[in-house]
């Protein structure tokens, strides 16, 4: 028993001094694990581009990495500048319009829309109520909610530099990752095969194929319905189109759609008289909201063979957890907790849902 405790004492104390140095390390690099998940991410999605590139420029890496690298700046760093600059140069217009607002009449909704079900007596009802208050009593309603997002607005201006940095980040971490891929994916398999043997590289397979499944599914269908409700927009004659366009991606990104911008368009062109591109708009706007029923899904399986509300669960629960990075956190997560359970219930046989060859 003596002779033992010495070497469970130092086996104790090896432990502890290693997790306390990986958690010290963690720290110290706390600034960069978002962007690095991000540009990990993107790498994932678009390597098997990158060799198709790779390809056609001779088998050379150097000029494929400068390629993708320039193609992340146009789609990450570009639009946050073109919307920094949009709200920069329609300051005075937004400040105008703020202090125009005592000042404007309530006008009177179309007879269709008084007349639906439910609602209609309801919006002329409130119409009526604030032609009664005046405007001045409308402001009086509106002034709490405005200084609320004057103040989150002013919050959020004080972040775009840090939004800008992240992003160039991103970008630098990406093409790093482009040059060295392959070691980096070597080394990734050794450290899996070395913790669980065959098992365990199986699983570092099955996090590469879910992050490209999510990256696929959630990444790949928000742009494709910002960009088509973008140019909808656009044709429709919507103003701020672009900003609205960027709104959309974020929104369709946290699983929540471009119905939310698009509706209200609709609603707002139809006010205003143009019923001809509304109903334009409202067309767009039924092709757009649903095209994530049978995209989605069709990208996901090209990326991982995963059940789809496995894929749909972690996107949901990793946002709630971790923010908009935990959309492909979470589906990892949980797709390799599904895997490993699969393997423990198969009797310890070893077997994977996920071929490695």
């Amino acid at each position: 028993m003596n002779e033992l405790r010495p070497d469970l004492a130092r086996t104790t104390l090896g432990v502890l001094f290693m997790a306390g140095l990986i958690l010290a390390a963690f720290w110290v690099l706390r600034p960069f694990i978002g962007p690095a998940i991000w540009a990990t991410t993107i790498v994932v999605a678009t390597w098997p581009l990158l060799r198709k590139l790779q390809a056609r420029l001779w088998q050379r890496r150097l000029p494929a990495v400068l390629v993708m690298t320039l193609g992340l700046l146009l789609l990450f760093v570009l639009p946050v500048t073109l919307a920094i600059v949009t709200l920069v140069d329609k300051a005075d217009e937004i400040a105008l319009a703020v202090k125009q607002l005592a000042s404007l009449q309530m006008p009177t909704p179309p007879e269709w829309l008084t007349a639906l079900p439910f609602v209609g007596a309801k919006i002329q009802a409130f119409r009526d109520e604030a032609v009664a208050a005046g405007a001045q009593g409308v402001w009086v309603k509106l002034q709490p909610f405005a200084g609320q997002s004057v103040r989150w607005l002013v919050a959020e201006v004080g972040s775009i530099g840090y939004l800008v940095a992240q992003a160039l980040l991103v970008v630098v971490l990406a093409a790093l990752m482009y040059a060295r891929g392959e070691t980096a994916a070597a080394g990734l398999l050794r450290f899996g095969r070395r913790l669980g043997g065959r098992q365990g590289e199986a699983t570092v397979v099955l996090a590469g194929q879910a992050i490209r499944g999510v990256a696929l599914g959630v990444g790949v269908t928000a742009l494709v319905q910002s960009v088509l409700g973008g140019v909808g927009l656009g044709l429709a004659g919507v103003p701020y189109a672009g900003l609205l366009t960027v709104l959309m991606f974020v929104l369709c990104l946290a699983q929540l759609g471009p119905i939310l911008v698009l509706v209200p368009a609709v609603a707002w062109l139809y006010w205003s008289g143009d019923s001809g591109w509304a109903t334009f708009l409202l067309v767009v706007s039924l092709v757009v909201g649903t095209l994530d029923n049978f995209l989605r899904p069709m990208l996901i399986r090209m990326g991982a063979d995963l059940p789809l509300l496995l894929i749909f669960s972690g996107v949901i629960g990793g946002l709630l957890a971790f923010g908009l990075i935990g959309i492909f956190v979470g589906p990892v997560v949980l797709a390799v907790a599904y895997t490993l359970l699969q393997a423990w219930v198969g009797d310890g046989t070893g077997e994977t849902a996920v071929r490695i060859d």
